[in-house]
């Protein structure tokens, strides 16, 4: 279990108030979902769903990049 959650509805990290996905956060979920790109994908596509209602003011590029940028 990691300390590394989201903060709602601000989405910044519990363990580090980085804005949620923190780094730690996307290493330990690179490594639960090791093998299932398409599944972390699905799950960080679903993050940015719930995340872009909280943060309508946030341009969507900018949440684009932060939830799903970095699955590359």
């Amino acid at each position: 279990m990691s300390t590394h959650g989201p903060v709602l509805p601000v989405w910044s990290c519990d363990g580090c108030a980085a804005p949620w996905p923190c780094e730690t956060r996307r290493r330990e979920l690179r490594a639960e979902f090791a093998g299932a790109r398409v599944s972390l994908a699905l799950y960080m596509g679903a993050q940015l769903a719930r995340a872009a209602q909280d943060l309508h003011w946030m341009p969507a590029g900018l949440l684009h990049r932060r939830f799903l940028g970095w699955l590359r």
